[in-house]
């Protein structure tokens, strides 16, 4: 075996494959030719969708799928994979073992910030069939209402001219260069924790182009509405944070010094509506969900994995637990998750297929895999974003019904008592990573240990929580309960 160097192309073919540990890859990524963008290029990304697309191109025999990746705020990812020529490996972590895959999918890496041209020429060319989104919630820029927020200085600055450097402007743009010299058909599809996510990108791509000038514009608008789809999707799988304990795990196992090792849960599901403008990967060949309507398994996913996490992430981080893990091993913490669900459960139309008493429990599980190590912390970064998507709906359509659900309460009452206080019950200090961090400190300076001022100041944040939520008098109650009960420890 390879005792030193890094993971390439000619480092790898020199490795005997053993079959222990280690497979991969599934294609020949010398013979890959690019046929899918994919803006965002970060952990979750390289551990979901280009594993199925390098699986689906494996199945079919197809060597045109390769993935053309754009890292959006800084050249690490680049930096990290480019000399590596795109190879990059999954831990997959389980409880009582650890099997590493060699993905060998993503063939370029584009840093957005030094050459967004290259970004628009890749959305442009013919051969790209698929642009793909993993960009978070807070990169799609929306303003209170939905909309795109035009009063962001990055998406005034794109629509003003500047070489795009938002999502909705690179995609806007490329699309606007793909018209012009093409006219190819093209499918866009988010991959993020948004309801709907295909609807929404649709309407901000199109709030951009109303927003250009009309010597921009004309015509953009119907092109894209013609040869453009926006599909809809919904993603799942434990992505945590790359430790250098996974980087040394990768060495052992490959023999091979591994820079953009990402490590992930066993369990992965994608389900996609079926509406594409063009060809496609046969991601179904790949374990994927083809369907008409990915409404219901979003719901399922938010309300019930998304909105427990967040949950475990903000009560165990205020607990002093480091992990999601450590926080299922609370009997307390755990239960309080299993009654979020329950809160939940009545609100979900269960898709065709799925077995929702069977999810429910496989969500726990999921979360208590010791190997995974996901940090609360990281967890409970963007709770401005994540609690209207993951927990508030269920909190409207229960209030709607006639019932207060205290469990999702508890869940919004966690994520105050975790702004406000800023420190675990061990004095540790909390980070508030989030995109209204400062609005938020502004809201609970002065209210600590008074549960009904800070509960009153957060409800007061209307891109949260609408004018809607503020007005409950048995939510507004549930929640200073809890927030009480959170603050005692």
């Amino acid at each position: 075996m390879v005792s030193d160097g890094r993971l390439r192309l000619d480092t790898l073919a020199r490795l005997a494959h053993s079959g222990q540990g280690w497979t991969g890859p599934d294609v020949d990524p010398r013979a890959l030719r690019v046929g899918v963008v994919h803006l965002g290029i970060g952990a979750f990304h390289r551990a979901h969708q280009a594993v199925f697309t390098e699986l689906a191109a494996a199945a079919t025999g197809r060597d045109d799928w390769g993935i053309a990746g754009v890292t959006q705020r800084s050249a690490a990812v680049r930096e990290q994979l480019m000399p590596q020529d795109g190879l990059y490996s999954v831990l997959e972590r389980a409880a009582d073992q650890t099997l590493l895959r060699v993905v060998g999918s993503v063939r370029e890496v584009l840093f957005a910030g030094a050459d967004p041209a290259a970004v628009l020429d890749r959305i442009a060319d013919p051969a790209v069939r698929l642009v793909t989104l993993t960009v978070t919630e807070k990169g799609y820029r929306r303003d209170g209402a939905g909309g795109l927020d035009r009063s962001d200085p990055e998406v005034a600055a794109d629509l003003a001219g500047r070489p795009p450097r938002t999502a909705v402007g690179q995609l806007a743009r490329g699309l606007q260069h793909r018209r012009a010299r093409s006219g190819a058909p093209i499918t866009v599809l988010s991959c993020d924790n948004l309801s709907g996510n295909g609807q929404v990108l649709r309407a901000l791509v199109h709030d951009f182009v109303d927003a250009l000038p009309s010597s921009e514009a004309t015509g953009l608008a119907d092109w894209i509405a013609t040869f453009t789809r926006f599909p809809s999707s919904m993603v799942d799988r434990i992505v945590p944070a790359t430790t250098a304990e996974d980087r040394a795990d990768a060495r052992r196992i490959l023999g091979l010094e591994d820079r953009g090792v990402v490590a992930a849960e066993p369990f992965s599901q994608w389900v996609i509506e079926d509406d594409f403008a063009a060809d496609r990967p046969a991601w179904e060949r790949a374990g994927a969900v083809l369907t008409a309507d990915v409404t219901g398994w979003e719901a399922v996913k938010l309300r019930l994995l998304n909105a427990s996490h967040s949950l475990l992430a903000y009560l165990g981080a205020l607990a002093g637990y480091d992990t999601i893990a450590a926080a299922v091993t609370d009997d307390r913490l755990a239960a309080a998750a299993e009654a979020l669900m329950a809160d939940v459960t009545p609100t979900l139309r269960t898709p065709d297929g799925l077995d929702l008493a069977d999810y429910r429990r496989q969500v726990l599980t999921r979360f208590a895999n010791p190997a995974l190590r996901h940090r609360t912390v990281q967890v409970a970064m963007d709770g401005s974003r994540k609690l209207p998507v993951r927990v508030l709906g269920t909190v409207r359509d229960r209030l709607s019904a006639g019932a207060v659900p205290r469990h999702a309460a508890l869940a919004v009452a966690a994520w105050m008592v975790y702004v406000a206080q800023g420190r675990d019950t061990r004095g540790r200090k909390l980070p508030l990573d989030d995109p209204m961090a400062a609005r938020l400190r502004a809201a609970v300076a002065g209210v600590e240990g008074h549960p009904h001022r800070l509960v009153d100041s957060l409800l007061r944040v209307p891109e949260i929580f609408g004018a809607d939520l503020p007005e409950h008098e048995g939510f507004r109650a549930a929640l200073v309960d809890h927030v009480a009960h959170v603050m005692k420890g």
